[in-house]
């Protein structure tokens, strides 16, 4: 499971979603790219489950970036707790997605295998994505 080695703090606030991503929001490593479209947050195993499909599909060849990293704690109190007595203690860690942030990107593969590991990939994802490529101009992908 992804989760940071060490945090200034043990628990954070929950926080809002608002707006687009801005940065994260383009290709910038690979050929071709995995978009959100929807916000959300996705877990450790989550992210791990589609790097795993992506894996699979790309059976070796090319390289694979990870754009995100679970470093939110969410917290959770034990089963018939009463209400009070503080927050609970971190359970797992979440990375938190805005629209338009790029979540994976691969090279060194054709454009047909990296769509279909992308489609493999989404399966396991909480939210909407789509298959982006590299444009040449500087920022043209961003909201593409």
């Amino acid at each position: 499971m992804l989760m940071p080695e060490r945090t200034k703090y043990r628990k954070k606030q929950k926080g809002k979603m608002r707006g687009k991503a801005h940065r994260g929001s383009s290709v910038a490593f690979g050929e071709y790219g995995m978009k959100a479209l929807e916000r959300g947050w996705i877990n450790g195993n989550q992210i791990e489950a589609a790097r795993v499909a992506v894996n699979r599909k790309l059976k070796g060849n090319g390289k694979i970036w990870i754009r995100i990293f679970p470093d939110k704690p969410i917290t959770q109190k034990p089963a018939e707790t009463r209400m009070g007595k503080g927050k609970g203690e971190p359970e797992y860690y979440v990375s938190v997605i805005k629209p338009g942030r790029i979540l994976f990107e691969v090279k060194g593969v054709d454009k047909q295998t990296a769509k279909r590991a992308f489609e493999l990939a989404s399966y396991k994802l909480p939210i909407k994505t789509k298959f982006v490529e590299r444009h040449k101009g500087w920022g043209d992908d961003r909201w593409n």
